[in-house]
């Protein structure tokens, strides 16, 4: 992308038309640049060229992936003075924007006003309620789907699928999948594993993961992510390795996380030198929260803050100083839960558990005047 802004900043003609600006806006929303979108939009509002119908739901997109709603009703604004308030494509992208930003009722009254609806619409609505736990109104939008014969891509089936939080809504939408012969579509099969095992039916999302007539990456990563809390996880690691299907970043999050649960130290250790080692995976910050958690809830204190001190390449984030604040917690530690909570302070000052954490910690240690110190700092900071 920064080659053909590079040629957009050098066109003699860019400000002729709203092409040229459509086409870097499309390629920075596509790439999830949403940031570099939305500063190009107002830019081609400055030099006074003029949206058309193509650039609002680019920018429109852009506002809802970030959630910032503001800026989406200013672009709402925008399309509305320049003669787009019954255009198909903006209207869509008005429902979407909204309804990820949080706004339902706006979402729901735009989408009302949607003459003719198309997928892409009903789509909108249906994953906003279902993101916002409003399962009746999804219910109900469902149905209206099926009445009304709307089809359904396999991008929009695995988005609604990733935000079910009710067994009942997902086992109605995989009602509809058999019955559409879209079952085995890949990603669908992806995200029925993961709607089961986040709803808690363990049994339904393996039974779908054997049966699966191919399986990627995604695939391997959701069965494994479901069996965070079952000795089992270790052998679809192992399965995964005989496949022949490397494992990524979420991979080995997944399975240290796992380790972590149910205290497999050794297992966490080798899983962790198998990822940098065989597989050449530079650790990332939830990597390191993960072995961070192994050893401290495991009573390994000194060799959790160690993974800090001596192993980690970067500054360590809140997730893994927290880590290690409750392993403190948990295991009567005050010193290194006093450094730990120092920090966290530092990273996340308006964050009151660090606070209750520490004070719980000094008060296990019986060092009340801590304690108060504590809770006067609390006060002083108006949490």
């Amino acid at each position: 992308m920064d080659e053909a802004h590079k040629l957009f900043d050098e066109m003699a003609n860019r400000d002729e038309s709203a092409f040229a600006w459509n086409s870097v806006i499309a390629g920075y929303t596509e790439l999830g640049l949403y940031e570099d979108a939305i500063a190009l939009y107002f830019q081609m509002e400055e030099e006074g060229v003029e949206p058309d119908q193509f650039t609002f739901p680019r920018v429109l997109k852009a506002c809802g992936g970030l959630g910032l709603i503001q800026v989406g009703e200013a672009v709402h604004r925008d399309l509305v003075r320049l003669g787009f308030a019954n255009n198909g494509y903006a209207l869509n992208a008005l429902v979407d924007m909204y309804a990820k930003c949080g706004d339902i009722v706006k979402a729901r009254r735009i989408f009302d006003n949607i003459a003719c609806k198309v997928s892409v619409s009903w789509n909108s609505m249906l994953t906003g309620y279902v993101r916002h736990g409003l399962l009746v109104e999804a219910l109900h939008t469902f149905r209206r789907m099926l009445q009304d014969g709307v089809e359904l891509d396999s991008l929009a089936i695995s988005s609604i699928l990733a935000n079910v939080s009710s067994p009942q809504l997902g086992i109605q939408i995989h009602g509809w999948i058999i019955r559409r012969g879209m079952e085995w579509d890949l990603s669908i099969a992806n995200s029925l594993i993961f709607m089961y095992s986040s709803n808690g039916k363990l049994d339904q999302a393996r039974w779908l993961f054997d049966h699966m007539p191919e399986r990627d990456v995604v695939s391997w990563n959701s069965i494994i992510s479901a069996h965070c809390k079952d000795p089992e996880v270790l052998s679809y690691f192992e399965r995964m390795e005989k496949d022949v299907v490397l494992p990524d970043n979420i991979t080995f999050v997944s399975i240290l996380s796992a380790c972590a649960h149910l205290g497999l130290v050794e297992d966490g250790e080798k899983l962790f030198s198998l990822m940098t080692n065989k597989y050449r995976i530079e650790p990332i910050m939830e990597h390191y929260a993960c072995m961070v958690n192994l050893y401290g809830r495991a009573a390994l204190t000194r060799e959790a803050y160690a993974i800090i001190t001596d192993k980690m390449e970067f500054d360590a984030g809140p997730t893994v100083w927290g880590a290690l604040l409750y392993a403190c917690y948990l295991h009567r530690n005050a010193d290194i839960g006093e450094i730990a909570a120092q920090t966290l302070f530092e990273l996340e000052p308006d964050n009151v558990h660090n606070f209750e954490l520490l004070m719980k910690i000094y008060g296990d240690a019986g060092r009340l005047e801590d304690v108060e110190r504590v809770r006067t700092m609390m006060i002083d900071r108006g949490l």
